[in-house]
C-alpha cells in the first residue's frame, strides 16, 4: 500500500480495512491479524498496528476476545453506517472538484448518468 504524507499512517490502514469490510473481503465476526501480522502486512511499526486497532474499538468496528484476538464487528448496521460514511465522503469530494470545474448540478447529473452507461 502506497502512504499519503499528508495523512496519518494510521488513519489510511483503518480506512483500507473499512474498506475490506464494506467489500466484503472481511466478513462480520471474522479474526483480524494479529498487531504483528498488521504490522508485517502493511509494512508499518507495531505501535502504529496496536493504534489502529484501539482505534477501530473506540469506533466499535472490531472488538478484542483476551487471549484470542481481534475480531471485526458482527453489528450489520455498523457496516451500513461505514458504507454510508465512506460514500458521502467519496460524494463529498467529487462535487467539490466538479464544482470547481465549473460543473452545475445538472451538467454533473448528465455525465454521471453519461458515463454509467457508456461504462
Amino acid at each position: 500500500m502506497e502512504f499519503n504524507n499528508n495523512i496519518p499512517i494510521y488513519v489510511q490502514v483503518i480506512h483500507d480495512i473499512k474498506k475490506d469490510m464494506v467489500n466484503g473481503v472481511l466478513a462480520l465476526g471474522e479474526k483480524l491479524p494479529s498487531g504483528r501480522e498488521l504490522a508485517l502486512k502493511y509494512k508499518i511499526n507495531p505501535n502504529t498496528a496496536s493504534r489502529i486497532y484501539k482505534e477501530m474499538e473506540t469506533e466499535e468496528i472490531c472488538y478484542t476476545k483476551r487471549g484470542l484476538g481481534t475480531y471485526v464487528t458482527e453489528d450489520m448496521s455498523k457496516l451500513k453506517s461505514i458504507r454510508e460514511e465512506m460514500a458521502g465522503s467519496l460524494l463529498d469530494n467529487f462535487i467539490e472538484g466538479m464544482e470547481q470545474l465549473g460543473f452545475t448540478k445538472e451538467e454533473l447529473i448528465q455525465l454521471l448518468e453519461y458515463k454509467y452507461e457508456t461504462k
